[in-house]
């Protein structure tokens, strides 16, 4: 009975020291961890004022997704012997001036993605890779300081596909306003004259106007994220079915030196882009403006990323 009472005093009082290191370690992180959090601060506030210095800054980071697929006499789907794959990469630039009287930014967004089903048992489907996602845009804001804050600026800025139909259509816009950069990493443009040309074959559909530009662009890197968000709006003075706009959104987190997870998404409400696919690919050739669904446009990827 004896050795049990002390066997039992033994394991409690084993168990109360282990609890107290426990502890002790956890509050021993916990204080390390604050320590962490207030040198990261220290580290981000240095890096604010790197930004805001005079001078050129340049980066890019992208996102590489894919895979690849092969079955053979596997009955319990519909189509057994197939071979099957998919690519995609996006691709995020910038080069930004910034002066004490003006600034330069310059950015460019690449989004790319190919697709493949071949069916082995059907000689005459499609046997290779196809395009999908198929997205180019490039800009370039040009603006003279009138305040720390705002500036009067010049933009022009180019969005097409360029796998299929280049420049079919083709938007370039043209214009001057000014610009508001709230916060280092944030501009907000406003141009209430902006002249949307629009390059396509099918003149009776698409139609250059004269209107107002709005951009939203925030360019982030917090550790290892890197993030960027851009929206371009253009609203017609002519008619509401030229107008359109863009939102695309790209994130990257770094897991291990330049490699980690990237994820790209978009979003697109075009009216002129709705009218053509529907007469010219679905063949619906009555359709109109005031008839026409003018779905909202998507994409997304996901894979792995890669900071330059």
């Amino acid at each position: 009975m004896k050795k049990l009472i002390l066997l039992l005093l033994i394991f409690a009082g084993t168990q109360m020291a282990f609890t107290q290191t426990e502890e002790e370690l956890k509050a021993t992180q916990a204080a390390k961890k604050d320590s962490i959090a207030a040198i990261q601060g220290r580290v981000d506030a240095l890096q604010a004022q790197i930004d805001a210095l005079p001078g050129w800054k340049k980066g890019a980071f992208g996102t590489i997704g894919g895979n690849f697929s092969n079955f053979s006499n596997w009955y319990s789907q519909g189509i057994p012997n197939n071979s099957a794959g998919n690519i995609g990469f996006t691709v995020n630039a910038f080069a930004n001036l910034n002066q004490d009287k003006f600034f330069w930014r310059n950015s460019g967004n690449v989004n790319l993605n190919w697709v493949k089903l071949d069916d082995k048992d059907d000689d005459t489907d499609e046997d290779g890779f196809r395009e999908a996602t198929d997205v180019f845009n490039i800009s370039s804001l040009y603006g003279r300081k009138v305040s720390e804050k705002f500036a009067v600026s010049g933009l022009g800025e180019y969005r097409t596909t360029i796998l299929n139909n280049f420049n079919d259509p083709g938007y370039l816009d043209l214009g001057v306003g000014g610009t508001w950069t709230p916060v280092t990493d944030l501009i907000v443009v406003i141009h209430p004259l902006n002249y949307n040309f629009v390059f396509s074959k099918q003149d009776n559909i698409f139609e250059s106007s004269l209107g107002a530009k709005i951009v939203a662009d925030y360019t982030k890197q917090l550790g290892a994220v890197n993030f960027k968000t851009n929206l371009s709006m253009f609203q017609s003075y002519s008619s509401g079915d030229l107008s359109n706009w863009t939102w695309t959104n790209s994130f990257a987190y770094t897991l291990w030196k330049m490699i980690g997870v990237g994820f790209d998404f978009g979003l697109r409400s075009n009216k002129q882009e709705a009218l053509n696919y529907s007469i010219n690919t679905l063949g619906n050739t009555a359709e109109t403006f005031d008839t026409v669904d003018n779905d909202l446009q998507t994409y997304w990827t996901l894979g792995l990323s890669y900071a330059f």
